[in-house]
């Protein structure tokens, strides 16, 4: 089972249990490898492994990107993480969702301040 932990000044990581051994894993960005992912055993937990990668800056475009984490040569991935920058985000369902929020906490302000002057 890979979880991700989060993503720290350009560092992704990740923690991965359930497998028997040391892991031989790859993370894929547009179906290419990408270098210096590491994995070690985690600290204060039996069996599982740390997984932590640095981001290359040139992958990093506007849209969304997709990033894959299989084991080498395997077909299945163990998971992914997405990271989404530029424009994207305005066509994204969660920015929908912050500025229908960010217009809802105006249309609040608004009536209250309505229901007051009209209340006197």
């Amino acid at each position: 089972m890979l979880t991700k932990t989060r993503i720290r000044a350009g560092i992704w990581e990740a923690l991965l249990t359930g497998v028997s051994g040391e892991p031989t894993l790859e993370v894929l960005h547009l179906e290419q490898p990408l270098p210096g992912l590491t994995v070690t055993l985690a600290e204060g937990q039996q069996g599982a492994w740390a997984l932590r990668l640095p981001i290359p800056a040139e992958v990093l475009t506007e849209g969304v990107q997709t990033f894959l984490v299989r084991e080498v040569g395997a077909a299945e991935p163990l998971g992914h993480f997405t990271i989404i920058t530029g424009v994207a985000m305005e066509d994204d369902l969660r920015a929908e969702i912050d500025l229908l929020r960010a217009e809802l906490d105006m249309l609040k302000r608004a009536f209250r301040r309505h229901c007051l002057e009209t209340a006197g």
